[in-house]
C-alpha cells in the first residue's frame, strides 16, 4: 500500500463518517444503506426524497471521482454474473436477517456503542474471514 492509497482510504473513511454524522444530526436517521434503499423501494412515500438524495449522492460521488482517477474504478471482477447475482441475494438475505448492513451496524452502530451492532459486526467479519480461509484451503481465489 502506498502513501497515496492510505491517504485516499483515510479521506474516504472521513467522508463516510461525515455523511453518517450529518444524516444523524440533521435528519435523525442512521445511515444504513440497506435500510435507506429498502425504504425507498417501499410503498410509504414519506421520506423518499431524502433517501433518493442520499443514494444519488453515493452514485454522483463515484462518478465525480472517476473523472480525475479513472484507474481507481478499473478493477474487473473475475466471476460470473450468475454467481454475483447469488452473492447479492445472499447479502440481501443477511441484511434482513441481521436487521441491517455493514454501514448501519459497522459504521453507525459501533459509533453509538450498540451491543447489537457489535454482535452483528463480529458475525459478518467472522463470516468473511471464514469464507476467505475456506476458499484458500480449496484453492479458490476470493
Amino acid at each position: 500500500m502506498t502513501t497515496q492509497d492510505a491517504l485516499f482510504a483515510l479521506a474516504g473513511g472521513a467522508c463516510i463518517g461525515l455523511a453518517a454524522t450529518g444524516l444523524l444530526l440533521f435528519n435523525g436517521r442512521v445511515a444504513g444503506i440497506s435500510g435507506i434503499l429498502g425504504g425507498l423501494l417501499g410503498r410509504d412515500p414519506a421520506g423518499q426524497s431524502w433517501r433518493l438524495g442520499f443514494l444519488g449522492g453515493l452514485v454522483v460521488a463515484g462518478v465525480v471521482l472517476a473523472i480525475p482517477w479513472p484507474d481507481a474504478f478499473s478493477y474487473t471482477v473475475p466471476r460470473s454474473m450468475p454467481l454475483l447475482g447469488v452473492g447479492g441475494l445472499l447479502v440481501g438475505f443477511g441484511t434482513r436477517l441481521g436487521s441491517g448492513c455493514t454501514s448501519g451496524h459497522g459504521v453507525c452502530g459501533l459509533s453509538r456503542l450498540s451491543g447489537r451492532a457489535l454482535a452483528a459486526t463480529l458475525a459478518f467479519m467472522g463470516a468473511g474471514i471464514a469464507t476467505v480461509f475456506v476458499l484458500g484451503l480449496v484453492g479458490a481465489t476470493p
